[in-house]
């Protein structure tokens, strides 16, 4: 009987083992990424500027930039056009029933706009942008939320001395002290409430997703 047990013993550990040890053979698909493939997708800004690339631009050549590129979604002033994002405004309104979170009233850094408008803007055309065509739009757009004056310029050299008016509010994850009281070590898995579920209210719809009438044309 023992020696059956044995034997159930090391087939169960050759069957753990089994994909551990396939992981390590070549599957003869793909080939390792090259180094200016992985550059292309490290692309990320913190906010302390780690991940900007060299580069500068003005407050005035952002706005011919955002004008020509941007206003069509985003409306001339950072109003938003239709359902496309507001950018700016919103100042004091985060502690009112409907928020306006744009770049000026709730944004923490502006290395998010940069690494944004970087990543993935002007809609439909990402990507397309320059790093001084970055930099000139990022800086105009915190210029459209009073945060820097029309004659700056925005470059990797000043770019962490811009503070934005929200980032005290951010903070990071505390729940495991905070909530610390409420963790059981064994939690109620089945029939922990002995009334049925009650629907208490209902998540407001947003529309920030524009239709095929309302939203701009991509060629």
């Amino acid at each position: 009987m023992s020696r059956f047990r044995n034997v159930l013993l090391v087939a169960a550990l050759a069957a753990l083992a089994a994909p551990a040890i396939a992981q390590t053979k070549a599957t003869g698909l793909g080939r390792p990424a090259l180094p200016e493939e992985i550059a292309a997708w490290d692309i990320d800004v913190r906010p302390d500027g780690a991940g900007l690339p060299p580069g500068r631009g003005s407050v005035k050549l952002g706005e011919e930039i955002y004008l020509e590129r941007c206003a069509s979604c985003h409306g001339e002033f950072g109003e938003g056009a239709g359902r496309y994002p507001v950018l700016a405004g919103g100042a004091g309104t985060l502690n009112k029933e409907n928020p306006d979170k744009t770049v000026g009233s709730f944004w923490p850094y502006a290395s998010t706009v940069f690494d944004y408008v970087r990543r993935a803007m002007p809609f439909g055309n990402a990507q397309s942008l320059t790093p001084d065509e970055t930099y000139a739009l990022t800086a105009y757009i915190l210029n459209m939320n009073d945060l820097v004056k029309e004659d700056f310029e925005l470059s990797k050299e000043n770019f962490a001395s811009v503070k934005l008016p929200n980032v005290g509010n951010f903070f990071d994850d505390d729940r495991e002290t905070s909530e610390k009281a409420f963790w059981k070590p064994q939690p109620c898995m089945k029939d922990c409430k002995p009334d049925a579920p009650k629907i208490l209210g209902r998540a407001r719809a947003l529309d920030v997703t524009p239709d095929s009438k309302t939203g701009p044309r991509v060629e």
